[in-house]
């Protein structure tokens, strides 16, 4: 499993904590940034692994921000990109399997960092079940296909 990372100057923190678990745990990841923790636009760094994950280069992605909202939002704009903001671990795992959510967002300022890893743990251990789910997941991606072709919006 491949998974990309990213925060702002917000969510550095707890992003560089989370690439020291991954790490430990044998993952393989990326840090698309930030670097520091001078301050950013959290756009710039959460576009980079909604596109990353969009395009199949890496499995999953990871974004942190002061709340993980603003992140949860940039990635959400990204066709294919389900992103889910999550700050326990039922959440997290619910919502890989009945979301097939392939972006947890979190915020450094909201979650511990103690808890943030049991939810990264528990997004990453979650598997798509697929089942009576799979319909409203094409559902939604009916949705967003729509907004992509002019033609079928209705706007």
């Amino acid at each position: 499993m491949k998974i990309a990372i990213a925060s702002d100057h917000g969510g550095f923190k707890l992003k560089k904590h989370i690439a020291e678990y991954l790490k430990e745990k044998g993952y393989t990841y990326k840090d698309f940034g930030t670097l520091t923790e001078e301050s950013v636009d959290y756009p710039d760094f959460a576009i980079l692994v909604a596109e990353a994950v969009a395009q199949g280069e890496y499995d999953l992605g990871i974004l942190c921000c002061g709340t993980g909202i603003g992140v949860n939002m940039v990635a959400n704009k990204v066709p294919g990109i389900r992103a889910a903001h999550c700050h326990d671990t039922f959440s997290a795992r619910m919502t890989r399997e009945h979301n097939d959510a392939n972006v947890l967002t979190m915020g450094e300022r909201v979650i511990g960092r103690g808890l943030a890893i049991e939810v990264v743990e528990a997004f990453l251990q979650g598997e798509y079940a697929g089942g009576r789910h799979a319909c409203r997941v094409e559902k939604i991606k009916e949705i967003e296909a729509r907004f992509l072709d002019p033609d079928k919006s209705g706007h």
